[in-house]
This record gives structure tokens, C-alpha cells and sequence, in this order.
């Protein structure tokens, strides 16, 4: 007899897995994974593709040397760019003061140049721009460079 304070006897499990867990799932039909490969493929290629034209497309860099502020009025900033040689560039110059507030831009004309000039066969000048500041700088530096469209 069973009393009231004990549970009742579990129902007995049974003992078959796929009674337990389910029975086994279908798999992918040998069409369905080859187009699956396929399209993996397809993809990657047109990434690779992607990627292969983005590099050809000119580029510029710019590595910061220095800077120098021989008043409140103005700071130089000395900067390095590596381009094509025959490819103008443009810079955009920053200065800051000791709260990292912006108190000067200047956007600097990188003119093309011979392969004799600079290092690494031309590619690599090395460039001074003076710009003016609102308030004393405490640091110059170059934002970013860029090809200027030639359309314009």
C-alpha cells in the first residue's frame, strides 16, 4: 500500500535509444552537398577577386617623424608618405593641445615625384608642413592621407 507522504514509482523508461534521443536525422542528399561545395567555392573565388582588385587600386601611407611648435601660433609637423612616385597625394595635417582637442588642420598637397627622389626608388618623401594653431600645440600628426580623384 502506498501511502499518501511518498511519491509514486516513476513509469518504467524504455529501454530503445531512438525512443530516448529520437531516431536519426536525415542527411544531405550527395546533389544538395556538391551544390553546397560549389557555392562555397563560388564565393571564395569572388572574395579572392575582391580582394586581388582592392590592392591594385593605388594607395598612400604616411608615418608620423616629428613635430616642433616655436610658438602658440603655429606648429610643424614632419611626416614621411610612400606612394607610386607619379602619383599626387593629399594629407590632412593635425595638431592637437593637452586635452586632445583639434587647434589646427591642414590639408597639404603631396606633388607627384621623379624616382630619384626620397628613398625606396621614390616611392618614400619625407615633408614638413608649418600649420597655424588656434591655442599652443602639444602634438602635430598626420590624420590620414589620400589619392585625390582625378576627375577633379
Amino acid at each position: 500500500m502506498i501511502s499518501k507522504d511518498q511519491p509514486a514509482a516513476p513509469a518504467p523508461v524504455s529501454p530503445s535509444l531512438a525512443n530516448r534521443y529520437g531516431g536519426q536525422k536525415p542527411t544531405l542528399s550527395r546533389k544538395a552537398k556538391r551544390a553546397i561545395l560549389v557555392l562555397a567555392l563560388a564565393v571564395g573565388l569572388a572574395f579572392l577577386a575582391w580582394v586581388a582588385a582592392s590592392n591594385a587600386t593605388a594607395s598612400v601611407t604616411s608615418k608620423d617623424i616629428g613635430y616642433s611648435t616655436p610658438d602658440a601660433t603655429v606648429a610643424e609637423v614632419d611626416f614621411q608618405v610612400t606612394k607610386e612616385p607619379g602619383t599626387a597625394a593629399k594629407c590632412a595635417v593635425k595638431t592637437l593641445d593637452s586635452k586632445f582637442a583639434v587647434v589646427g588642420w591642414k590639408v597639404v598637397d603631396i606633388a607627384p615625384n621623379a624616382a630619384d627622389a626620397g628613398t625606396d626608388g621614390g616611392r618614400t618623401t619625407s615633408h614638413r608642413a608649418t600649420v597655424r594653431t588656434e591655442s599652443q600645440a602639444v602634438s602635430g600628426l598626420v590624420d590620414t592621407c589620400w589619392i585625390p580623384d582625378a576627375s577633379k
